[in-house]
């Protein structure tokens, strides 16, 4: 059986939120409870633990502003827990040497320059433009962080 995921409300009047981080890989196997996402809506970073065991299918990449209730992930309930594993040595064994990887350049997406909601509230206070600012996040959408570092030009 396959659970789908969706995006809780994390209060009222807030309709998206954004996938600021992934704490799991697409594949990975996830305990109940266990953090999987942290997203970011205009009030606060809220963690999102998994509603069930299985194996993970992500449904939205970081940096996606998704609406409340839209589908973020799946859990396959049925599969079974690979052999040995424990999920908190999951992500990196100890002693292993974990190289940063080269970053790509980015290519101009839908996303470049769209600020994340956090953001785009951000800016609307300093009473700045999206246009004044570059973006740092995937594929060049302007982060929370980035707004909050902004200096607005007199």
């Amino acid at each position: 059986m396959v659970l789908e995921m969706k995006v809780p409300s994390p209060g009222e009047s807030i309709t998206e939120v954004e996938i600021a981080t992934w704490l799991v890989e697409d594949g990975d196997y996830v305990e109940k409870d266990q953090p999987i996402a942290e997203v970011d809506s205009d009030k606060a970073t809220l963690e999102l633990p998994a509603e069930e065991s299985g194996i993970i299918t992500l449904k939205a990449e970081e940096g996606d502003a998704v609406e409340v209730g839209a589908v973020v992930c799946l859990i396959d309930m049925d599969a079974a827990k690979p052999e040995g594993l424990d999920t908190q040595e999951q992500k990196a064994p100890k002693n292993e040497v974990v190289e940063t990887p080269v970053v790509a350049p980015l290519k101009d997406t839908y996303a470049t320059g769209t600020p994340s909601p956090a953001a785009r509230k951000i800016l609307a206070e300093k009473g700045m433009e999206v246009t004044q600012i570059k973006g740092t996040g995937k594929d060049g959408r302007i982060t929370k962080d980035d707004a909050v570092k902004a200096i607005p030009s007199m």
